[in-house]
């Protein structure tokens, strides 16, 4: 069962950066639809940026401009570069991950497997 795994995250004052990283073993990550989600305390889990099998990508209009979706693929690692971050941007952060090449949607049910997520806090 590929199982994603996500680290990077931590503690950072508004204006300041951080880097996810993704990595599943037995996944070839540029194959596929990959995507970065998050959920704060008492909110829904919200995606956040997408990218497909092609490298195109797509954002969340809240991170637009200020987060960057990557793939390493020979690493076979999934980055999201973080700049600019925000209080608001204060959340756990998962990697999810799909067998289909292109992304469908932002739909959570979309998505085939979940890492176990990395907290991201902004503070003021």
């Amino acid at each position: 069962q590929v199982q994603p795994v996500e680290s990077g995250g931590g503690s950072v004052q508004a204006g300041g950066s951080l880097r996810l990283s993704c990595a599943a073993s037995g996944y070839t990550h540029r194959n596929y639809c990959m995507a970065w989600f998050r959920q704060a305390p008492g909110k829904e889990r919200e995606g956040v940026a997408n990218i497909d099998g092609d490298g195109m990508t797509s954002y969340a209009d809240a991170v637009k401009g200020r987060f960057t979706i990557s793939k390493d693929n020979a690493m076979n690692i999934l980055y999201l570069q973080m700049n600019s971050l925000k209080p608001e941007d204060t959340a756990r952060y998962y990697c999810a991950l799909t067998f289909a090449r292109y992304c469908s949607g932002t739909s959570a049910a979309l998505y085939n497997a979940w890492g176990q997520g990395t907290q991201v806090t902004v503070s003021s």
